[in-house]
């Protein structure tokens, strides 16, 4: 069989349906918009994630008697209150706390240096003079790696005061129309496609509980355990404890690499300002608590509905999809996944039988 007949039969058998092809074009259209258009459509992208998020709070509103305008207002209000309180207050915090962590890092080096001094010495056959240099030279030049990089963002930010202002101002006009007119906007994409839409709408109703379900799951596990590790961490005298919060708060949207990563500056903080002491036992102890909580209660109560994705998978698409989109694309790496998932199994196929007498259509739907 040459290799033209197997790639015919391939599509033969994939493409076959009018369906899919059409539901192919949207998926490569919707990803060229968000590839090359992703940068100069990010603030509607932000804030269409934003109404997507507020949208459960107004249909709950609204189940309760509250008409749609109100229930719309109520919430969108609420979000203002959220955005000007993190600009006012918690912003502010983290930022101070980041300048006296820079400011304390020559203080931590020279710590960590001595530190290192007093392992060669009680272990001089362990470790030798030589190593210890090479470990100096080497945080030394990670230290100087990372000013310069810090330099060149914030000087690189001057230039972005005026995207700033755009965000806040587009961003919350666009949130507040999308909710207010969700139902004419839904219309109008809905017009824009096909007539003959049965798989596209029978993917989408799998797809859209378990995509609302996990992102307003990770948004409300990323405020518990930020504020859980932030009240822990000022609980023992814990130094940038709002720095340290954000930073544990985030690394939930990493499985699996993110608890370990967030695991380091908080050892290393605690270290430096504890000491190896009981007290850096116990915020360790605490810290792997929250963690194991988190993994073990909080993400069972708020993924029930989530799809079961193989760890594999979910790592392959934290890589994958993070290199092309940064942090967007990690936090829908996920969903994404579901969604790839999801298209396999629903994709329309066409068995030809052994005689080649006529073709029936087979959808092969997930069963997990």
């Amino acid at each position: 069989m040459t290799l033209r007949a197997v790639f015919k039969g391939w599509v033969e058998r994939y493409f076959s349906d009018e369906e899919a092809v059409i539901l192919l074009v949207v998926l490569v259209l919707g990803f060229a918009v968000v590839i090359w258009l992703g940068r100069m459509l990010a603030p509607f992208f932000t804030a269409l994630i934003i109404a997507f998020l507020l949208q459960g709070a107004v249909s709950w509103l609204e189940r309760r008697g509250i008409p749609h305008l109100l229930s719309v207002i109520v919430v969108f209000l609420a979000f203002l209150g959220m955005l000007l309180a993190m600009a006012l207050i918690v912003m502010p915090l983290i930022w101070n706390q980041l300048v006296g962590l820079v400011q304390e890092t020559p203080r931590m080096f020279a710590s960590g240096q001595q530190l290192l001094d007093d392992l060669q010495a009680r272990y001089p056959n362990l470790v030798t003079p030589d190593q210890i240099q090479d470990w100096i030279g080497a945080a030394g030049r990670e230290l100087t790696q990372m000013g310069q990089r810090a330099l060149t963002l914030s000087l690189a930010s001057l230039g972005n005061v005026l995207a700033l202002i755009i965000y806040l101002v587009l961003v919350p006009i666009l949130v507040f129309f999308m909710l207010k007119d969700r139902d004419r906007l839904v219309g109008f994409m809905l017009w824009l496609l096909p007539r003959k839409r049965d798989l596209m709408t029978r993917i989408w109703h799998e797809m859209d509980a378990q995509i609302a379900n996990y992102v307003r799951g990770k948004f409300i596990e990323i405020i518990i355990v930020g504020t859980t590790a932030f009240l822990t961490f000022a609980f023992f005298g814990l130094p940038y404890s709002a720095l340290l919060a954000v930073s544990v708060g985030f690394s939930v949207l990493v499985p699996y690499i993110g608890a370990a990563v967030a695991t380091l500056p908080v050892a290393a903080v605690a270290g430096f300002h504890f000491g190896i002491s009981d007290q850096f036992l116990y915020v360790i102890i605490a810290y792997g608590v929250l963690q194991a909580l988190d993994g073990n209660v909080l993400v069972p109560v708020l993924f029930s509905e989530a799809v079961n994705l193989h760890p594999v998978s979910i790592i392959l698409a934290v890589l994958f999809f993070g290199g092309i989109w940064g942090f967007w694309g990690i936090f829908f790496a996920i969903p994404l996944a579901t969604l790839l998932k999801a298209l396999v199994y629903a994709w329309p196929r066409s068995i030809k039988s052994k005689g080649g007498e006529a073709e029936e259509s087979i959808e092969a739907l997930s069963e997990e």
